[in-house]
């Protein structure tokens, strides 16, 4: 069987899995809270003692957060909109029945394909329960109006079409799920529709959990131990060599060496600023160019090199590389010799494209992953201004193919459709083809996409769309899988890319930033939250940790280096004289404070998110304090607002636009810490909205959370929050004990906060020592930044009230900040 139909079949499993489930009894699951009924889950290990048991693990717990996603539009909460359409035509086809729909053009797009929809009778929402309906999965599309449906109907034996069906699980207190499947099959009768989630990411993490045996090195997955390697070591050129030991520091070239033995797994750790993007590219130039090395009978080392191609030879390699010319695919008899020479367009830069040249060898087939579109375009962007570097540790872009949807426009260029669509000649074809074999162009076209995809060097894919069928089809697999952001990534979800005759891969993040995005609060319990990469760190498995940052002013990076790295990280060279800024003078503009205020968090009606409006007017006012002494954070995007919880960035958005006006609210990026998460700013200002002293403070206590939140900014990082809440959690007791220990704390004792800002309140700071002060444990060093004895407050609140903003001397541009 090939691996196509593998494929087919393990998806086959999965869909009468889903199809076979109640989603009525799914919904009344989801909302009790103890859910007597629920399956019992297994919890993960950290090793686990065969490919059955891992199996026997994470399928229930993939099911579990499958369960998790359908409910999860009716726990978002509003009215669901359903759709009306005329069933034209089923049949029973092996097992399943296929149906054909017919439904308006203007909605057909939104039911793509592995779209799961529930068809009933009658519209759900009314007092009634319905009676007759079903779990179905887009199968396809005919046009815009005609969609093929795809469904599981479990028949009695005794009687066919017009036998009364069990479709799902028992529903406590309402009897078996039971409907006629003629009611939902009768030719040219009107069904409701609603969309539910999409299967894709779901159906390949199922099927690469199924193919865990098919991987290279599922022994090391498995027992998350290191190999004994002894074989298949290789060594870097001396040129490219030199060029990583003067531009990488000591831990980023000991990152990059370590997959050089052969181990099948290598972890690296890049915490914040510690060049793991730059690592990445050393490591693909590494991947690319290193040489296999063998050891003579006498013991010297020799690396294996081929002879120097004829001019002749160098034609013939350059035709093999080019199957869109109208020909047969040479690749279908021969494995090409020059699998990553460049003959893709790429954006315009300073550095050459990669071309066949005199010394070129068979190299390796990366595949480059990372589980968001936002991560792997950040990676394809710095490959087409940097480049890698070749033997020589000379700059190039390599032949580079950007697979999947929704990507950024910067880097359109080495999309598939781009490369596709771009190619005059293939244009030419499709027609000539078209008209000739009725069609045929359509063919070819896909010839040539599976060509482009085994011939780049470096393909580029999320690690969902690497599960998509076109990976399937190819005749050439991966060599090397690279995996960005992987400790973001629920563990079937790395297995993806791994699937396709990967011999290597490396895992690259961090397991104290974000944690993958798990639906299922039962299934995070049970473990199905810890990345592969965790699961490995926990087991002892070897992890290479870059150790030196470039981002952060070292009063920035102090804190998170010892409370979440063991005081690993070190600056590097001038990193805080990089990073020093005019703003400094005055302590309450950074490089780190904690500004501590009483606020009040609000919880909006059906929302678990939460609101601190206090906080929302202090961190403008702050913000627009910063501007009128340093004009000059106006003209750029140089200023972040980030908070963990959404409803507060709405209202910060909100707040900062009415005051400001639009256009200067835009040039302020704020987002929630995990919408941050990989970026940075000059400055980031933190607003961490809990502030209830006694119920604790929710997912703020995240330590992973707190990390991301606390390394955003180069120059200053400014925390808003109530320390008295806070302090319930341990990590953040110690942020506030060390911004006391600084001498960083500043008491925002009343409005208005304006106030706190004039001219004797920022004198002070000015004075404010730099280095920790002998604190006695539990001392509080807070300033007070309050009223002076001669402030008008009845005045303040007036010229508050008309946007003035304050003294009107100091702060004088405030009333004109919505005109920039």
């Amino acid at each position: 069987m090939d691996k196509a139909s593998i494929v087919a079949s393990h998806h086959t499993k999965l869909q009468k899995i889903l199809l076979r489930w109640d989603y009525i009894q799914l919904l009344a699951q989801s909302k009790r809270k103890n859910r007597v009924s629920a399956p019992v889950l297994p919890t993960v290990p950290q090793t686990f003692a065969s490919l059955e048991d891992y199996i026997a693990v994470f399928e229930p717990l993939l099911l579990e957060e499958c369960r998790a996603q359908i409910v999860r539009g009716d726990d978002d909460g509003g009215a669901a909109e359903y759709h009306v359409a005329a069933l034209t035509h089923c049949e029973k086809v092996n097992e399943f029945y296929s149906a054909k729909v017919a439904v308006r053009a203007e909605i057909g797009e939104l039911f793509p394909d592995n779209e799961l929809i529930l068809i009933t009778k009658e519209p759900l929402g009314g007092a009634d329960l319905p009676k007759t309906y079903a779990l179905a999965m887009v199968d396809g599309h005919e046009g815009l109006q005609i969609l093929s449906l795809r469904l599981y109907l479990e028949s009695d034996s005794s009687n066919d079409r017009d036998a009364r069906l069990r479709l799902a699980l028992q529903a406590s207190g309402s009897g078996w799920f039971i409907c006629k499947v003629s009611e939902l099959t009768s030719i040219q009768c009107f069904l409701f529709f609603l969309t539910l989630c999409n299967l894709s990411t779901i159906s390949r993490e199922y099927v690469a959990l199924c193919s865990l045996g098919s991987i290279a090195f599922s022994d090391t997955i498995v027992s998350a131990s290191a190999s004994d390697v002894s074989a298949g070591c290789r060594t870097i050129p001396r040129g490219l060599k030199d060029y990583l030991q003067t531009t990488h520091n000591q831990s980023q070239i000991n990152a990059i060496q370590a997959g050089l033995s052969g181990q099948p797994l290598v972890l690296i750790q890049g915490p914040p600023g510690t060049g793991k993007t730059q690592t990445i590219l050393g490591l693909l130039s590494v991947i690319l160019h290193a040489t296999v090395a063998t050891f003579s009978q006498e013991g010297s080392l020799r690396l294996l090199q081929k002879s120097e191609m004829s001019s002749h030879e160098k034609l013939d390699h350059w035709l093999k590389a080019s199957p869109w010319l109208g020909v047969g695919n040479p690749r279908d008899l021969i494995m090409p010799e020059d699998g990553d020479d460049g003959f893709f367009p790429c954006a315009p830069n300073q550095f050459r494209a990669e071309v066949v040249g005199t010394t070129r060898k068979h190299r390796a087939h990366v595949l480059v992953c990372a589980p968001s579109n936002s991560a792997l375009d950040e990676i394809v962007l710095r490959l087409l201004k940097s480049g890698i570097r070749d033997e020589n540790g000379d700059s190039y872009v390599p032949s580079i193919v950007r697979m999947g949807l929704n990507a950024h426009h910067s880097v359109q260029s080495v999309c598939m459709d781009h490369l596709v669509g771009v190619d005059q000649r293939l244009q030419s074809i499709d027609r000539s083809m078209s008209s000739a074999r009725g069609g045929g162009g359509g063919r070819e076209r896909e010839r040539v996409r599976l060509a482009i995809l085994e011939e780049a060097a470096i393909v580029c894919s999320t690690l969902s769309f690497s599960g998509s069928s076109v990976f399937s089809r190819m005749k050439r697999g991966f060599d090397v899988v690279v995996i960005d952001e992987a400790a973001q990534a629920v563990e079937p979800s790395t297995l993806v890319p791994l699937t396709h005759g990967c011999k290597q891969a490396f895992l690259v993040g961090d397991p104290i930033q974000l944690p993958a995005t798990v639906l299922s609060t039962e299934a995070v319990k049970h473990g199905y939250g810890t990345s592969m990469f965790k699961r490995f760190q926990k087991a002892g498995y070897p992890v290479q940790m870059l150790n030196t940052q470039y981002r952060m002013h070292p009063q920035i990076r102090d804190f998170p280096s010892k409370e979440f790295y063991g005081e690993a990280l070190e600056d590097g060279a001038e990193v805080e004289q990089q990073t020093s800024r005019a703003w400094h003078e005055y302590c309450c503009f950074g490089p780190f404070a904690f500004f501590d205020i009483e606020g009040r968090e609000t919880q909006p009606p059906g929302s678990g998110s939460y609101i601190n409006s206090d906080e929302a007017e202090f961190v403008l006012v702050l913000y627009r304090h910063l501007i009128a002494l340093y004009p000059e954070l106006k003209g750029g995007p140089h200023v972040a607002v980030i908070s963990p919880y959404k409803h507060q960035v709405t209202t910060l958005r909100t707040r900062f636009a009415e005051v400001l006006g639009k256009d200067a609210a835009r040039l302020i990026d704020i987002n929630t810490v995990d919408g941050f998460q990989g970026r940075e700013k000059d400055i980031a200002i933190f607003s961490c909205v809990r502030a209830n002293k006694s119920k604790g403070i929710g997912f703020v206590s995240d330590f992973r959370r707190m990390n991301v939140g606390l390394t955003r900014a180069r120059a200053s990082m400014l925390v808003v929050g109530c320390a008295a809440a806070l302090r319930q959690d341990e990590h953040w007791g110690n942020l506030i004990k060390h911004a006391q220990q600084r001498n960083r704390m500043f008491k925002v004792v009343q409005k208005p906060y304006h106030a706190l800002f004039n001219e004797a309140s920022l004198a002070a700071t000015k004075k404010m020592s730099d280095g920790p002060l002998p604190v006695q444990e539990g001392d509080a060093m807070e300033v007070e930044m309050e009223l002076p004895s001669h402030y008008d407050l009845g005045e303040a609140e007036q010229q508050d009230e008309a946007g003035d903003g304050g003294d009107g001397e100091e702060f004088g541009d405030f009333g004109n900040d919505g005109e920039d």
